[in-house]
C-alpha cells in the first residue's frame, strides 16, 4: 500500500466527538499516523505479520492503519470504554478482523505481557493534566 493511499484511508476513521481532556485524548492526524506506520512498515519491517500493541489506542487510527499494512494481529489497549466503542465501530466499518480491543489501565498490566508483542505503537499522552511539575 502506498503512503498516500494509507493516509486517504485513515482520513475516513471516525474520531472523538467529545475528547476527554483529563485522559489527554488528542487524536493522531491521518497524515502523521500514515507516515509513522509507513516508516515502521517499510524501513523496519515491523508491521506485516507481526503482533502489534497499540497503547492508548483511542479511536483506533494506528491499529487500523497497522491492520491495513497486514499486521498479524493488532491489540488496542485503552482505559476509556467510549474510545474503544468508536474504535470497534471503525474496525467494523473498514471490515478489519485482525484487531482486538482491550479495556484496561496500562499501568496495571503485568510486565511479562509486554514481551508478547513484536511491535508497540502509541500516541503518548503529554502528561500535562496530572503533572505536578516535579
Amino acid at each position: 500500500m502506498k503512503l498516500k493511499e494509507l493516509e486517504s484511508c485513515l482520513q475516513q476513521v471516525d474520531g472523538f466527538e467529545e475528547p476527554k481532556i483529563l485522559l489527554e485524548q488528542y487524536p493522531t492526524s491521518p497524515h502523521i499516523a500514515a507516515c509513522m506506520l509507513y516508516t515502521i512498515h517499510n524501513t523496519f519491517d515491523d508491521i506485516e505479520g507481526k503482533l502489534i500493541a497499540d497503547l492508548g489506542c483511542g479511536c483506533g487510527v494506528l491499529s487500523i492503519g497497522a491492520a491495513m499494512l497486514d499486521a498479524g494481529l493488532c491489540v488496542g489497549f485503552d482505559i476509556d470504554k467510549d474510545a474503544l466503542d468508536i474504535a470497534q465501530t471503525n474496525a467494523e466499518e473498514f471490515e478489519i478482523s485482525n484487531i482486538d480491543l482491550v479495556q484496561c489501565d496500562l499501568c496495571a498490566l503485568e510486565v511479562g505481557y509486554a514481551q508478547k508483542f513484536d511491535t508497540v505503537i502509541m500516541n503518548p499522552p503529554f502528561g500535562t493534566k496530572h503533572n505536578q511539575g516535579k
